[in-house]
């Protein structure tokens, strides 16, 4: 479970970023007229969204989670600032499951 950690903690910080990047570019397309900014981010947003749902996945299969908790996961890159939070609460259960099989 350790290697899907990795690229899960990863992408939900670039994830996380680049949604708090893509606010700002719809708050200037529908605030000031400017749409250059969420033109270009909302296409790599998306993918990088994509990317970061296989891993989820990835995680969830070697972690055994149920459906609904990989679902909520899932959600945590579609909300400003819940990403960040999510990779911490994921990290730390799997880290606790880590220890608990190494004991």
């Amino acid at each position: 479970m350790e290697t899907a950690l990795k690229p899960f903690r990863a992408l939900a910080y670039v994830v996380g970023v680049m949604l708090l990047v893509l606010c700002v570019g719809m708050v200037l397309r529908y605030g000031f007229g400017e749409p250059s900014l969420s033109q270009t981010i909302a296409p790599i947003h998306g993918g990088l969204y994509m990317i970061y749902l296989i891993a989820v996945m990835n995680l969830g299969m070697k972690g055994r989670w149920s459906w609904p908790y990989m679902a909520g996961i899932m959600l945590g890159g579609t909300v400003p600032f819940l990403s960040f939070y999510v990779e911490r609460r994921v990290t730390q259960r799997v880290r606790t499951a880590l220890a608990a099989a190494e004991a």
